[in-house]
C-alpha cells in the first residue's frame, strides 16, 4: 500500500473511533441526566404526600378542635354589657 493510502485508512479509522467514542460518552451524559430527573420527579412526589398528610392531619386536628373550642369567624365580636 502506499503512504497515502495508508494515512487515509488511518485518518478514516481514528475519526470513526473518535465519534462512536463521542456518541457513547454522549449518551451516558444523557442518560445520567434521565436518571437525575426521575429522581428529582420522585423526591418531589415523596414532598407533595408529606404535605397533603400533614395537611389532612391539620385538618382532622381542625375539626377536634372546633368539637372542643367555640370559634369565632373573625367577624365583629358584639361587646357584652359591664
Amino acid at each position: 500500500m502506499s503512504r497515502a493510502a495508508k494515512l487515509t485508512l488511518t485518518g478514516t479509522s481514528l475519526f470513526a473511533i473518535g465519534v462512536v467514542y463521542f456518541v457513547h460518552a454522549g449518551q451516558v451524559t444523557e442518560k445520567a441526566a434521565m436518571h437525575a430527573g426521575v429522581v428529582r420527579d420522585m423526591e418531589q412526589q415523596r414532598i407533595k404526600k408529606e404535605r397533603q398528610l400533614d395537611f389532612e392531619m391539620q385538618r382532622a386536628m381542625e375539626a377536634e378542635y372546633k368539637k372542643v373550642q367555640s370559634v369565632h369567624d373573625g367577624g365583629p365580636v358584639e361587646e357584652r354589657p359591664r
